[in-house]
């Protein structure tokens, strides 16, 4: 048999390449007019937009950050592959995004941090575990999202263009960077925002084309079954020893909710393991969290995260559905199980499952509109990649750069900021032929066995922390070491020995590697929380004025909190202070004796807003000491009008009884 995929048809023509440079051209003027029109010379205009951002840009950016090329390649490869059932991990988010909202945001806010890290110091004290958090955040984005989606972003580049990958990578991260440096966030909620209708259009018009060309959803309930590899039966049995169930669609292929111990994605780990991991996803992620932060008010948050609600029931018809058409129509491809053949298909012997979107459009759609969906892929990628570029910047320099040189002034973070960026694009280039090399299977599953391996202790760690104001540092902190233990002690020999396939079955002891990764998900969270609560009430409690604003039932409080984490702020606000007064002293010994000495008039009417005081509010466009008056007062303020109010509530409800209706039907 030659090679399947040698015919495609590369995008070279004048309606394609219009459409693409077109798109290019209207993000890059989007991100530089969003650059004039925000502040971008302070860290709460860089790294939260000023704060100024209502409900559509925040709802539109969580959607766009979270759906990126991984989701096009991961969810219609594994809907390919098995079915219906990993939509299910988008439709758990919709009662997720809903806690975000309501619960959490609110806490974040009257906390007044900008990062999770910083508040974990704020209600803990101490260091070790806002490093250990900033440090597995960065861990987590450079070595699962990025790979995952510079991985995905090959697929979709190799199977449309034919181009080298590395140019076309380098060429999308080089872009991706720079209206991430220069823009900031502001730059990247519009640019998201233009995103997210550019990804949603060109999904519909080819999830259209696509039920056009299966001959409807009747006709795919029926074809979906019988999607087998043609060329199996021409070889000799002796060679291979591959079960029938290999490369025949599962019975449950319609079935959102299936057997607890044979099913694939089973049951119990679909409705509560999915939920412990996207708790920690859309509740506590730094990329996630960050776009609510620069929401203009609480009802603008609530409202961003039901309008991202509403669009996260999208992915199920616009990824899930046409990855499974994709099998009916090219299965000696897509449902490739031969480990030669499958190596001159896609390049990996494990099965071909990842190329059924991109094979889609490459195949199925016309001049211009193919243009249209390589732009959205692109799309999809840059926007995903630019949201983690920018938040792991933001961890960076908020939570481990000022914990190296405290006296940082403002200047100097936000470049900071800029070059941390750079190496993280060096880092990723530097990566994609490990990516190349170590992803087979299907790619959705191993993002989500990586995170049910390595999230729920942080997970268990928020939703103690915000919830139950007895836990204290101690209980937190061994919480999340002997939470880490206990996944890596399944991590690690699962990648050892290899996840496996149909074929070729992984040699990991059963009762190592027998539990389903989305079980164990569930026992490692409740294990956790069990260490946490433990530990805790064996130790003294936080006292009460410690945790004003900071724990949900104290969120309105009026009181004022004796800040855990005062004597290192302290620290830092000296050391800031006395950088500045060298400073001034070489500024006047300089020579420049007039010039300066009016530029220091100046500063001094302003002194009280020069110095970056990271843990302060994150929407006052330059942070502020101590000494000023307005701080507490807008620090309290998460109030909303009541109308409003009432009315977003009255969304939620909707919402919720939509995704239980959507629950049911495909259940």
């Amino acid at each position: 048999m030659g090679n399947p995929s040698s015919d495609v048809v590369t995008i070279n023509n004048p309606a394609d390449i219009t459409v693409i440079v077109g798109y290019f051209l209207m993000v890059i003027g989007v991100g530089i007019w969003s650059m004039f029109r925000t502040n971008r010379g302070t860290v709460g205009g860089y790294f939260l937009a000023g704060r100024t951002m209502t409900w559509w840009p925040v709802g539109a950016s969580l959607f766009a950050s979270n759906i990126g090329s991984g989701h096009f390649v991961g969810l219609a490869g594994t809907g390919a592959a098995s079915g219906i059932a990993v939509g299910g991990f988008e439709w758990n988010a919709l009662f997720i995004v809903l806690l975000l909202g309501w619960l959490f945001v609110p806490v974040y806010l009257t906390a007044g941090v900008i990062t999770m890290p910083q508040y974990l110091k704020k209600r803990f004290g101490g260091t070790r575990i806002s490093l250990y958090l900033s440090v597995m955040s960065l861990f987590l984005y450079i070595f699962t999202k990025i790979s995952v989606d510079m991985f995905s972003g090959a697929v979709f580049i190799q199977q449309a263009l034919g181009w080298n990958i590395y140019v076309a990578v380098i060429g999308l991260l080089t872009i991706t960077a720079l209206y991430t440096v220069t823009g900031g966030l502001a730059a990247l909620m519009y640019t998201d925002t233009v995103q997210t209708f550019v990804i949603i259009a060109g999904a519909f018009v080819l999830t259209g084309y696509s039920f056009n060309e299966v001959g409807g959803y009747n006709a795919l309930l029926d074809r979906y079954t019988s999607a087998m590899p043609s060329n199996f039966s021409s070889l000799e049995p002796q060679r291979y020893n591959i079960s029938p169930s290999c490369y025949t669609p599962r019975p449950d292929s319609f079935n959102l909710l299936r057997d607890a111990t044979t099913g694939d994605l089973p049951w119990p780990g679909v409705v509560f393991g999915i939920a412990i991991v996207g708790g920690w996803y859309w509740c506590t992620d730094q990329v996630i969290v960050q776009r609510c932060l620069a929401a203009r008010s609480l009802t603008h948050v609530k409202a961003g995260c039901i309008m991202c609600g509403y669009l996260k029931l999208l992915p199920m018809f616009l990824m899930v559905f046409p990855g499974m058409i994709s099998r009916v129509l090219y299965p000696d491809e897509v449902g490739c199980v031969v480990p030669e053949v499958c190596k001159m298909v896609c390049g990996t012997e494990v099965g071909c499952s990842n190329i059924a979107y991109p094979k889609l459009v490459v195949t199925i759609m016309p001049n211009g509109l193919r243009g249209l969906m390589l732009a959205v892929m692109l799309a999809a990628l840059m926007s995903s990649l630019a949201s983690i570029f920018n938040s792991s910047s933001t961890l960076f320099t908020m939570d481990i750069w000022t914990r190296i040189r405290p006296q940082a002034a403002e200047r100097e973070l936000l470049i900071v900021g800029r070059v941390w960026v750079l190496c993280i694009v060096a880092v990723s280039i530097c990566w994609i032929p490990v990516v190349q090399a170590a992803q087979s299977g299907q790619l959705f599953d191993y993002i989500q066995s990586v995170s049910s391996f390595l999230a729920p202790p942080i997970a268990s760690v928020f939703f103690l922390a915000v919830f139950v104001k007895r836990v204290n540092e101690t209980g937190a902190f061994w919480g999340l070491i002997g939470g880490l233990l206990m996944g890596l002690c399944r991590m690690l020999p699962e990648f050892w020995f290899g996840t496996g396939s149909c074929i070729f079955p992984s040699n990991c002891p059963y009762l190592v590697c027998g539990i389903h990764y989305l079980h164990f998900g569930i026992i490692l969270f409740f294990c956790t929380s069990v260490l946490v609560l433990l530990v805790s009430y064996c130790t003294p409690p936080v006292a009460d004025e410690h945790l004003h604003r900071l724990v949900f039932s104290l969120r309105h409080s009026k009181e004022e909190r004796k800040d855990l984490d005062w004597e290192q702020e302290e620290k830092g606000r000296q050391a800031r202070r006395e950088a500045k007064e060298k400073r001034r002293e070489k500024e006047i010994n300089s020579g420049d004796g007039g010039k300066k000495e009016r530029m220091h008039q100046m500063e001094g009417a302003h002194s009280h807003r020069i110095v970056l005081t990271p843990s302060l509010p994150p929407f006052l466009s330059v942070a502020e000491e101590d000494d000023s008056p307005e701080a507490p007062e807008k620090l309290l303020d998460i109030s909303e009008n009541p109308v409003w109010k009432y009315t977003v509530d009255a969304n939620a409800l909707v919402m919720m009884a939509v995704a239980v209706f959507m629950w049911g039907y495909f259940a």
